[in-house]
């Protein structure tokens, strides 16, 4: 894809398209406030750079009929979601339906040149299956702070090795394409906002609750990342003053207390200190506890298990509280790997909210989950490559 939109109202129709779907010239008339003959000039100008294709008659609205107008089916985009223990890697279409994924495990602290072996490895993996010959953009999430306008983690607590690393530069350069690089809790809201829960809010927020802690923050139908990219870094927002010591050099965060890392410890410390025969059993079979592992347990109605999801969402709800009241948002969803442990945890979240926060702001207030689960960070890839590649350049 070497084309891009020659102005705001071509990039406008490339976004409606994408959003949308196919749609006749009428139906895009409607959308975008533009004559019809100037409609008409932009879109037979979009068609001759082959962004978009003519795809059938639409059905007729009294006169000529037209065509419908669609994106152009050959594009194909590359969504990379890194976490921090594991790897999402798909190709979508230019609507952003995914064609292939694949996931792997992978720890982030290996560094930058093992983890984007494995991301070209499983890249080239799924271009072997036909899916795509080449990529027109990719779109990279990374688990730490990001410097947007560069493509640069920047001081990542759990990512060692990766401050300052050209992530968009080395990529571009081996994958032959435009490269766009965020942080992954962004993705995951942007995922959420073009295809999930969260498709018709302007302003909400997305809590990722994983290895770490982070929060997506969406006003206006835009991801604020704050001047240096470090918005929404919730996980070390103090929750306990004095508290345990954190990855950040801080102590009592939120994330050194409930996250999948802290829920972990805190398993295995109940197992070893006799207080769950459930998960006792579990840390012996398997020589570790995860998240799942608690999950499980919760569900087969292990007391410890429930008390260590309710404890955690307690302390995640409190710092959700802090930022509805500052925020006011229009939804919260609650998304990342930990979020197995279901609604215990939704019900925690949500009593802490409405209990501190103000009615006002909590009286028509969704807390959810996410629907999307882990292909919420690719989706929001290939949305963050697409915006992109469809503004003017």
């Amino acid at each position: 894809m070497t084309a891009r939109p020659a102005n705001a109202h071509q990039a406008r129709l490339l976004k409606l398209l994408r959003d949308g779907g196919p749609n006749s010239r009428a139906q895009l008339g409607d959308q975008i406030d533009l004559s019809r003959s100037k409609l008409a000039v932009e879109v037979d100008r979009l068609l001759e750079t082959d962004l978009v294709v003519a795809d059938g008659l639409a059905a007729s609205r009294g006169g000529r009929r037209s065509h419908n107008i669609r994106l152009n089916p050959g594009l194909r985009f590359l969504g990379v979601d890194i976490g921090a223990t594991s790897v999402d890697v798909a190709v979508t279409n230019a609507e952003l339906e995914i064609l292939g994924h694949l996931n792997q495990p992978m720890d982030v602290r290996e560094g930058p040149v093992a983890v984007f072996e494995q991301v070209l490895s499983m890249a080239a993996k799924l271009k072997a299956s036909g899916l795509a010959e080449g990529f027109d953009g990719a779109g990279i999430g990374v688990p730490g702070p990001v410097r947007f306008p560069e493509g640069v983690p920047v001081a990542p607590p759990i990512m060692p090795g990766w401050d300052g690393f050209p992530v968009r530069e080395a990529l571009s350069q081996e994958l032959g394409c435009p490269v766009m690089v965020d942080n992954d809790v962004n993705l995951m809201a942007m995922g959420e906002q073009h295809a999930g829960v969260a498709r018709s809010v302007g302003d909400f927020l997305c809590v990722k609750i994983g290895t770490g802690i982070g929060c997506g923050i969406v006003a206006g139908g835009d991801v604020h990342r704050g001047v240096t990219g470090s918005a929404g870094d919730i996980g070390h927002i103090q929750a306990v003053p004095d508290g345990r010591p954190c990855a950040c050099g801080n102590r009592g965060c939120l994330e050194a207390h409930f996250s999948g890392a802290a829920l972990a410890r805190d398993a295995v410390e109940a197992a070893e200190q006799g207080r769950s025969v459930e998960l006792a059993s579990r840390l012996e079979a398997n020589g570790t506890l995860t998240a799942v592992d608690v999950a499980a347990a919760a569900a087969a109605g292990d007391a410890t298990a429930l008390d260590l999801i309710r404890e955690g969402g307690n302390r995640v709800g409190q710092v959700i509280a802090g930022l509805v009241s500052f925020f006011n948002p229009g939804l919260v969803v609650i998304g990342g790997g930990v979020t197995g442990l279901g609604h215990t945890l939704l019900a925690a979240i949500r009593t802490q909210v409405y209990r501190q926060s103000l009615p006002l702001a909590t009286g028509n207030l969704p807390i959810v989950l996410g629907e999307l689960g882990p292909t919420a960070g690719v989706i929001g890839a290939a949305r963050l490559i697409s915006d992109h590649l469809f503004s003017p350049a």
